[in-house]
């Protein structure tokens, strides 16, 4: 009873939105197998020392001649310090070297993968999708059934990308480009999250993964490309253009480029990087309280702006959808 009780808790830490038990695409799903098949070779490994420990405890002492000592020594040193070790490594290249070829951006027949963009921020997600123009922020939008190209970098600190259930993780560094290959097996829901200590809000740093069937990222990746957006009104404009259009772009309204884009800030299911989900009032929360919500992001507060002004910029922001 013992063994089930801490069986349980175990046995659930395989699934989950971050679980690459739970693998959702091919490359996911080999590094699942990679794992499960070092998993297995491990414990056979832990098993036979435990057994080869328990022996030499309980074993009768027995007398050796210098000659056979050196032998033996010479079979441990050269089987478990040369072969055992060399065996263990060689496999896992084999399998590992493979897995990790499926995750770079080698040539495909038939249609060339998706191209995508990601900029890591502290502590937000930009994301751009080169061909056609479109930037969003804080999620990743993608066709499930077709390989995706993402293309990392970072525009402060080092960062780290991955999306568990749909491939393996890489790190965004400053001032360089590194790229991987997802793909989704099927339209769903996934959870991204940066992977690499980046300051005291990395734990707020969620990615919301959408993929979708080819029709519907058509259709969201068109309503994007050139959206129309009504311009706020009233005395709030102005204090929307001096105080937050300076950081953030709003299409056609304000082209600030220092914080998120907000142009189809009412689709997303998430305001603050996963800190808040986008329900009615959220957008206002935000405004008032991201500073004791998030510390340490470069928003300003607010606390001296005009209340009604910034009820009517986040009564505006909440229709921003495309």
């Amino acid at each position: 009873m013992t063994a089930l009780a801490t069986a349980v808790p175990i046995i659930s830490a395989c699934s989950g939105d971050q679980s690459i038990l739970a693998p959702a695409g091919p490359v996911a799903r080999d590094i699942a197998l990679l794992w499960w098949a070092m998993c297995g070779f491990f414990s056979l490994v832990l098993v036979v020392v435990s057994a080869l420990w328990i022996y030499a405890v309980w074993r009768k002492p027995r007398e050796y001649s210098i000659d056979e000592a050196r032998r033996i020594q010479r079979r441990w040193l050269i089987g478990g310090g040369i072969l055992l070790p060399s065996i263990t490594i060689v496999l896992l290249l084999a399998f590992g070297i493979p897995v990790g070829q499926r995750m770079m951006q080698l040539p495909l027949l038939g249609e060339p993968p998706l191209q995508i963009e990601v900029i890591g921020h502290q502590w937000w997600w930009e994301v751009r999708y080169p061909d056609s123009g479109v930037v969003t922020a804080n999620q990743l939008h993608l066709p499930a059934g077709r390989p995706v190209d993402i293309t990392v970098s970072s525009a402060d600190v080092i960062h780290s990308f991955w999306v568990p259930r749909l491939g393996g993780k890489i790190d965004m560094i400053p001032g360089r480009e590194n790229r991987i290959r997802l793909q989704a097996d099927k339209p769903g829901t996934f959870r991204g999250q940066c992977t690499e200590f980046c300051g005291t809000q990395h734990s707020h740093m969620v990615l919301d993964v959408q993929a979708h069937s080819e029709e519907s990222f058509a259709a969201w990746l068109d309503a994007r490309r050139e959206p129309q957006v009504e311009a706020i009104q009233g005395p709030a404009a102005d204090t929307f253009l001096a105080q937050c259009g300076m950081c953030h772009r709003v299409a056609g309204v304000s082209a600030g480029n220092r914080g998120p884009d907000l142009t189809d800030l009412a689709s997303r299911r998430h305001l603050g990087a996963g800190l808040l989900p986008n329900e009615p009032g959220a957008t206002l929360t935000w405004i008032r309280e991201h500073g004791r919500l998030k510390p340490g992001t470069g928003m300003p507060l607010t606390d001296d702006l005009d209340a009604e002004h910034l009820q009517a910029i986040a009564t505006w922001l909440e229709g921003l959808e495309p």
